[in-house]
Order: C-alpha cells, then structure tokens, then sequence
C-alpha cells in the first residue's frame, strides 16, 4: 500500500506539514515536531540508502560489470543532460536565487529508485534500470560536485573553497557508504537479507515521506509566495528528461524495453536527497530545497503516467528480449 499509492501517501503528510500551524494553535503541546527536523535529513537519507544497498540483487555488480558500456552510457547521459537541461529551464523562466540553485541540484543528484519500480510496471528492462541506478549512486561523489560546480560557476554564483572535497564527502557517507554496507551485510547474513528484502523498501519509502515533510514544514513561507513558473520550469525539466532518455536510448541502439528504462532512469532524480544535500551545502539559502522536494511530485506524478501508458498502450507489442538474451 506504501509503495503503491506513493504520491498519495506525499501529498497528504505534505499537507499535514505544511498546515500543521492550525494544528498548533489548537494544541500548542504538541509544538511543530516537523518544523525542526533539519539536522535530522541526512541520517534518513543514510537509512534509505542502507535499505536500497539491502535489497540490491546479488548479480547486480557482476550485471554492471557486464554490461558497463551500456551501463556507462545511460549514466553519463543523466549526468550530461539533466544538470544542463535544469540549469536552462531556470534561465528560460528567470528563475533567480535560491530557487536557481534548487533547480540546478535537481539536475545533478543521481536518479531514485522509483525508476526501478516504474520501470517493471513499464514493461522495461528492470536489470538495466537497477544497473543504471547503481552506478548512478556509486560516482556520484564525483559526478554530483563536478555538475554542481560547472553549473553554479556559469550562473556567477560564488563557490566556497573546499566545496567539492566538501560535497564528495558528504555524498560518500550518506549515499555510497550505506549502499556497500547494506549490501555486504544482505551478503555476509542471509537472515538480514530476507528482513530487509520484506520491509526494506517501506523503510526506504518513509524517509523519504518524511525528508519532504520536513522540507514542507521548514519552508512554508517560501511556498506560499511560489510562483507557477517554477512548477513549469520543473515539469520541463522532467519531460525533457524523459525524452533525451528515449532518444539517448535509440541512438544507443538499445531495444525498447532498454530505452524504457534509460528514460525513467533519466528523468527521475533523488529529489529526496537533492532536498537533503540542497539543506547541507547551501545552509544559508533555505530556500534551495524547494524545487527538489517539489521534483519528487512532479516526477513521480509524470512516471506513474508515463510506466501506466507503456503498460496499456504496449500491451500488444512484443518488447525485445532483455539483455542477456540479446547478449
């Protein structure tokens, strides 16, 4: 039920966050729990990132290992096209400040496991998806500050000294660490493997619920004087993501159930732990977590939709083998 009605389960605990005031005044012992949640985001993204590395398939490095030009490709293709296509849609609608560097970490963060799960629904290549999500996850100590330091310097944004030693850190032990850890304990305890392949991915899930409502709750000021040209720049973000994907994955010549999975994979992003990061290293810019909590909306919105119709409309056509057997 978590899983499946995700994006109800963020619109209502967004919701809650976001009027919580009211509840307040009501009740003024129960004070604002959200609110001050900040110092927290950092310590769920680690708890979703030891769930995902967890669940990962055994075979799944030896899958990247295999495959990794393919592999490569689709990540490099995320990592080229989406900092560029949020940097442009920022400038297309002026988009300035704080929500400037929101949008820019939209682009650069790696993508977010609902693209796995999409992508099943899609009729896609599942493995392929998962290897690109990996491999996302695993560079992006490096790919992440690399994006964000290109983009943010051509925007005339100042970048402090030390900031991508800063930031890789940050990225290893949030983000890479937790994955390598929890796949090593899957491996090393089997009995720990059948838990976390049950409730992992609910755990997974309610942090993430629970990193945008903070990020709502924190910044409730700043949405209610949102204009509608962020969502725009936002939902162009998104569908040009998915439609580099599919045109990355033909020019590839990758089989379709492969050019599924190279577009939800490119046009998801972790807002998640875009939100997070956005928090960490632009403190003093609190509004920069706005559009990656709204990203996670709009795109899991757009690739519920979008997996739904390849579902329906495709039914009838017959998808290309997965990869080993093409291989």
């Amino acid at each position: 039920m978590l899983q499946r009605f995700l994006i109800v389960w963020l619109v209502l605990l967004s919701a809650v966050a976001y009027f919580w005031p009211l509840v307040e005044t009501a009740a003024p012992w129960l004070g604002d729990p959200l609110a001050g949640g900040g110092p927290f985001l950092p310590y769920l993204i680690v708890v979703t990132m030891f769930c995902i590395g967890a669940m990962l398939p055994r075979d799944e490095v030896r899958q990247v290992a295999q495959r990794w030009p393919m592999v490569l490709a689709g990540v490099g293709l995320q990592y080229l096209a989406m900092p560029a296509l949020a940097y442009a849609m920022a400038r297309l609608w002026g988009i300035e400040g704080d929500l400037l560097v929101g949008m820019v970490v939209v682009g650069c963060v790696p993508g977010a496991m609902a693209s796995n799960v999409l992508t099943l629904l899609a009729r896609g290549n599942a493995s392929y998806s998962v290897s690109l999500t990996t491999l996302a996850t695993l560079v992006s100590p490096l790919a992440v500050p690399l994006a964000l330091r290109f983009c943010l310097s051509a925007s005339g944004d100042g970048i402090a000294d030390g900031f991508f030693l800063s930031l890789a850190f940050k990225l290893l032990w949030m983000v890479v660490a937790p994955v390598i850890f929890g796949q090593l304990l899957a491996r090393c305890w089997p009995a720990w493997e059948s838990v976390a392949g049950r409730m992992g991915s609910n755990i997974a899930n309610l942090a993430i619920l629970l990193i945008i409502a903070v990020v709502v709750a924190g910044s409730r000021e700043k949405l209610a004087e949102l204009r509608a040209d962020l969502f725009l720049a936002l939902l162009g973000v998104n569908l040009a993501g998915y439609a580099i994907g599919y045109a990355g994955g033909a020019g590839l010549r990758l089989p379709e159930s492969m050019r599924r999975a190279l577009t939800l994979e490119v046009g998801m992003q972790n807002a998640g732990l875009g939100a997070t990061l956005a928090l960490q290293i632009f403190p003093d810019q609190p509004g920069a977590a706005i559009p990656p909590a709204l990203y996670t909306f709009g795109c899991m919105f757009t690739g519920a939709v979008l997996a739904r119709a390849w579902a329906t409309w495709g039914a009838e056509k017959q998808l290309e083998p997965e990869l080993a057997e093409d291989s």
